[in-house]
């Protein structure tokens, strides 16, 4: 079954993390086998107070840009699709800054490609199992073709996604990078799954 592995914030008892080195590309194989994988530099993924504020302004970021997704704004679907990306990279990119990740390596080795943020959030214990998220980070990948003003450059598929489909999966995986990061849940956009659907996400 396809679900998000259930998680404890790493910081639930404390909201300023331990300035200590977590990670590195000698200490994580499935790390560094993905940077080779993406032609990236090598990385050491450190904690610190400050990536730990700026992790938590990209969710509070995140959550705000939920309300461009809600069934009451109208919005054409290539808008729709580039507002989702923009969600899903700002709280992924929140889980990476978490972790220790570098502000400016994200910049340059993920951009906007939602489908690398979330393979190396899952690499440093995101956890997200679900096939049809990957799949939609797939589509969206790099979100920027969504945008209107690129879209003569070509046409993309959409993957057969429906607008309900991508709210539920974006208000998922926000509210797993809630859990992961232990950030202040602030839901502005309430889920938009059943019960047995959030099951599937949530786990056994």
């Amino acid at each position: 079954m396809n679900h998000f592995v259930p998680a404890r914030s790493q910081h639930a008892l404390s909201s300023t993390p331990p300035t200590s080195l977590i990670s590195s590309t000698n200490d994580n194989s499935a790390l560094t086998d993905l940077c080779e994988t993406y032609g990236a530099e090598p990385v050491k993924l450190r904690r610190t107070r400050e990536g730990r504020e700026l992790s938590r302004v990209r969710y509070r970021r995140a959550e705000e840009f939920m309300t461009l997704l809600v069934p009451e704004v109208p919005r054409d679907w290539p808008d729709f699709l580039y507002s989702a990306g923009i969600v899903v990279q700002l709280g992924l990119s929140s889980h990476l800054l978490d972790v220790g990740f570098p502000d400016d390596w994200c910049a340059r080795h993920v951009g906007l490609h939602v489908d690398r943020s979330l393979a190396y959030a899952n690499v440093t214990g995101f956890g997200c199992e679900c096939a049809e998220t990957i799949r939609l980070m797939q589509i969206l990948a790099p979100y920027w073709k969504w945008n209107r003003r690129h879209l003569t450059d070509g046409v993309y598929s959409d993957g057969s996604f429906k607008a309900d489909q991508v709210r539920a999966l974006v208000r998922a995986l926000m509210d797993h990078v809630c859990r992961v990061t232990g950030h202040r849940h602030r839901p502005i956009m309430k889920s938009q799954h059943s019960p047995s659907a959030r099951r599937a996400f949530e786990g056994p």
